[in-house]
């Protein structure tokens, strides 16, 4: 739950700021600036709305040493930032119906057509907040980091293994237990035996050393990564109408380019994080051949938690789409 400290903390720093225009917005996201998730899409995004504007709309990035990660959208809602970069997973408390967007296939082009994204921005807006990109990090989205090698059936069992809520049905699944730990907190957790493993994204790992505290990288990789950009409402209805389109032409560039690239980039991460000395591991073919329906079985679970009839809405379109079972 977000703190009223950190609130007030927030409010107090954004009233002794100057005043700015409309146009000029404030980003907080859920992860570091030199982070990859930052690097490739949070100032993608920044970069591709000064283009879109011809420059009348400008973006500023604050990071989680301001606001923690997991504290951010409420500030957000009460108008302290205007635009949110996170995973849905973050809020979960708040509204899980988001973290679904890891279930659902990551063709950008077919979420949009299919209403998927128009969907789960209507959600949002009863929460004060628009939804403007839902970006996904490549075709598949994750793996499993591990301390040790998968030894037999189930895959993971006895570990303790760091993930979001979205996670755990899996995790359960595989004989482990879950534990949820903001990425940043991954390293000593490893380091120190409060986790065996990590879930995470097929980037990243290499940015948070990994590799140093963490042997093996698991086969097969499974789901989508979905992160998100979010605006609150009131700044979004306060745009001028041309402000609005180039927000959302630059939405649905980013959406269209994201995962050649990060396509590419799990691809250079896996390498270099092979050079600098982690080896490979693997699910039996049996544990294999259930990921899929064990990832999407368990986000789903998790999306219907505090709105079943919204997420089983939600996952009727993305069937209807083909973009998930």
């Amino acid at each position: 739950m977000f703190r009223p400290s950190c609130l007030a903390g927030a409010l107090a720093l954004a009233i002794s700021a100057s005043p700015v225009a409309a146009s000029d917005l404030r980003m907080v996201g859920g992860f570091p600036e030199g982070f990859v998730f930052t690097k490739e899409i949070a100032k993608p995004f920044m970069d591709l709305v000064a283009e879109e504007s011809g420059g009348a709309v400008s973006v500023s990035f604050t990071g989680p040493d301001a606001v923690p990660t997991f504290e951010q959208f409420e500030p957000v809602q009460a108008g302290v930032f205007d635009l949110l970069f996170t995973h849905p997973a973050y809020h979960a408390g708040t509204t899980s119906v988001g973290l679904a967007i890891d279930a659902i296939g990551a063709d950008p082009t077919k979420r949009r057509a299919g209403r998927i994204i128009d969907y789960i921005d209507e959600h949002y807006q009863t929460l004060g907040m628009k939804l403007i990109a839902a970006p996904a990090t490549g075709s598949k989205g994750f793996r499993y980091f591990l301390k040790e090698p998968i030894a037999g059936e189930p895959g993971l069992e006895g570990r303790k293994i760091r993930g979001t809520v979205s996670y755990h049905p899996m995790i359960e699944a595989l004989g482990g237990t879950g534990v949820v730990i903001g990425g940043g907190e991954v390293y000593s957790a490893l380091q120190t035996g409060v986790v065996d493993g990590a879930a995470w994204g097929l980037t990243g790992a290499k940015d948070f050393k990994w590799y140093e505290v963490a042997d093996y990288m698991a086969d097969p990789v499974f789901g989508q990564v979905g992160v998100m950009i979010f605006m609150n409402l009131d700044a979004w209805n306060d745009l001028a109408d041309d402000e609005k389109a180039a927000m959302e032409r630059a939405a649905t560039r980013l959406e269209q380019e994201s995962i050649a690239r990060f396509n590419k980039l799990a691809a250079t991460e896996k390498q270099s994080l092979l050079d600098l000395g982690m080896k490979m591991t693997s699910f039996s073919d049996a544990e294999a051949a259930q990921f899929e329906s064990l990832w999407s079985n368990g986000v789903w679970s998790i999306a219907a938690q505090s709105k079943p009839e919204e997420a089983a809405a939600l996952r009727a379109l993305a069937k209807e789409a083909g973009l998930s079972d």
